[in-house]
């Protein structure tokens, strides 16, 4: 038991410093030269914003565009190790989309030369769902898409799948340590709340659910509604996590009607259901998931933009998002939150 525990500390302590470090994109960037040295492509550059590794839109001269990514961060190998492996193996599923990994000149998933690393991929073309009216039909639909990803997820060999990851519930215990960047009112107490009803309730039983390989952040930036069909970037917080994690992070952003008991992820969770069926266990805890994970996203952005204040309306992008979401979800308890999801499941558009 104290050697789990050990553990557990360590993975927290490692996932949490990784995202105390500043972006790598402050520092000098040679994408033109990685580019054409790795690739044999030159183009036009545009420094796109993110959290962790420096990315890159590349504008080629046919006038397709590609996405780079790179870091001179050590523990960046392993994280695009995960996410270079997992998009080769998603090449060719059915019923979602994902960017291609393009491999370099010596036919590697990505490459590494002296302190960087990194990796090429086609640009998916479309809007990010952040950008478009949440339709019952378009929410069904997306949640159909992500129970596909979960089951071509479930096949893939992922390299590096339990890297410290600080989204990955194995964290979230520990995430009140950074209430004190809360600010104070009914948000925290909310957040003090759901995850008090983590800690009882849902994390005793979570390891008696599917676990998997997962996307582990099905955001509204990060799903892209395409002339394909719905598609999903950004897997760098991908992990080996429960299956159901999917469901409710993505069913999380998008609570946002007061008039329906969740909030309108109702159409999510009833299109991800039609896919892969919910056990009577993911029926029970998925409103817990759903309330812990806005709070940890509303506890660790208001954690980094207080590390990093010149990058903070990017970092708390989705906060307002989980902010009003929790304020939704509040009045449910287990029960009321398993019958909500019961009826979902039970339901289908018109």
């Amino acid at each position: 038991m104290k050697a789990a525990a050990k553990s557990a500390e360590t993975y927290f302590r490692a996932a949490a410093a990784a995202l105390a470090m500043r972006s790598d994109s402050s520092g000098p960037d040679m994408s033109v030269a990685l580019l054409k040295r790795h690739y044999g492509v030159t183009g036009s550059i545009a420094t796109l914003s993110s959290e962790v590794e420096r990315t890159i839109e590349v504008g080629i001269p046919d006038g397709g565009r590609c996405i780079l990514k790179t870091s001179t961060r050590p523990e960046a190998v392993d994280s695009f190790r995960f996410q270079t492996s997992a998009l080769a193996g998603l090449q060719g599923a059915a019923g979602f989309v994902a960017p291609t990994v393009l491999r370099t000149r010596s036919g590697e998933l990505m490459f590494g030369e002296e302190q960087t690393c990194g990796y090429l991929q086609t640009r998916m073309e479309g809007i990010p769902l952040h950008q478009v009216v949440p339709t019952p039909e378009l929410l069904f639909r997306t949640g159909r898409a992500l129970a596909q990803l979960d089951l071509a997820l479930a096949q893939v060999n992922v390299l590096a799948a339990h890297r410290p990851i600080l989204w990955h519930v194995g964290c979230w215990s520990r995430l009140m340590e950074l209430e004190q960047y809360l600010p104070s009112g009914s948000v925290a107490d909310r957040v003090r709340a759901a995850m008090a009803e983590y800690l009882e309730f849902v994390e005793p039983q979570i390891s008696n659910v599917v676990w998997q390989v997962t996307h582990n952040d099905p955001s509204p930036f990060n799903m892209i509604v395409t002339g394909q069909g719905l598609g999903f970037i950004d897997f760098g917080d991908g992990c080996w996590s429960p299956r159901i994690q999917d469901l409710a992070i993505a069913a999380s952003h998008v609570v946002s009607d007061p008039t329906l008991p969740l909030g309108g992820a109702e159409h999510l969770i009833a299109g991800y259901a039609s896919i892969i069926a919910l056990s009577r266990l993911e029926t029970r805890l998925l409103v817990g998931l759903m309330r812990a994970r806005q709070s940890a996203l509303i506890l660790v952005n208001y954690w980094r933009a207080h590390l990093f204040p010149a990058d903070a309306h990017y970092i708390k992008k989705n906060v307002a998002r989980a902010e009003h979401g929790l304020s939704i979800l509040e009045p449910l308890d287990v029960a009321f939150g398993e019958a909500a999801v019961l009826a979902a499941v039970s339901s289908s558009l018109p």
